[in-house]
């Protein structure tokens, strides 16, 4: 070095680099530090369907893969997990969920997740979960979501969210759901 006014402010950058660490370290008051996130979901409340006060509703389909296939070779999978996401967009009224069904890539049922009609609120949100070593429906998997209202509603959002995180590779997307029944509201 041609004088010491570099090495200087070397110094000094390290210095302040090494006390913006200590800082960054440094323990804070448990009341001083930020809220532990716990997941929390709304709990479905089953409730009596009065069809005659029904007027809106929907059959929704949505896509789900256990698995997914990759180096040009479907022998290579990566198995996937997924949450189905059922959620009440409306601020004011519950929604009410008659069926949440899973199938396989052949379209034969593998489970019926709700078995009776229940409420959600406004709001609210409930998922259903698929193991990643569940590999039952396939790469052609799917759920159909039945819901109804008795008054009428913002329509919910229904995706799924598959993930892997094996080895150091990690793959996620969302699949959204599709109406493919609208029921007719009455007059």
């Amino acid at each position: 070095m041609r004088s010491g006014k570099p090495a200087k402010s070397l110094s000094a950058a390290c210095g302040i680099l090494l006390a913006m660490t200590g800082m960054a370290c440094s323990t804070q008051p448990p009341e001083q530090l930020p809220a532990t996130i716990v997941q929390q979901e709304a709990t479905l409340q089953p409730v009596s369907l009065n069809p005659e006060k029904i007027i809106d509703g929907q059959t929704v389909y949505v896509p789900v893969y256990s698995h997914i296939y990759h180096h040009n070779n479907p022998r290579n999978a990566v198995n996937l997990s997924a949450t189905l996401s059922i959620r009440n967009t409306d601020a004011e009224h519950a929604i009410i969920i008659t069926a949440v069904r899973y199938f396989d890539s052949e379209g034969e049922m593998i489970r019926q997740d709700i078995t009776e009609p229940s409420k959600l609120g406004p709001l609210a949100s409930v998922s259903f979960f698929v193991a990643a070593n569940d590999v039952s429906g396939g790469a052609g998997a799917n759920f159909l979501v039945d819901w109804v209202a008795e008054t009428a509603v913002s329509e919910p959002v229904i995706e799924a969210v598959m993930i892997s995180t094996s080895s150091s590779q990690g793959i996620s997307f969302v699949s959204p759901g599709r109406v493919v029944k609208q029921r007719d509201v009455a007059p």
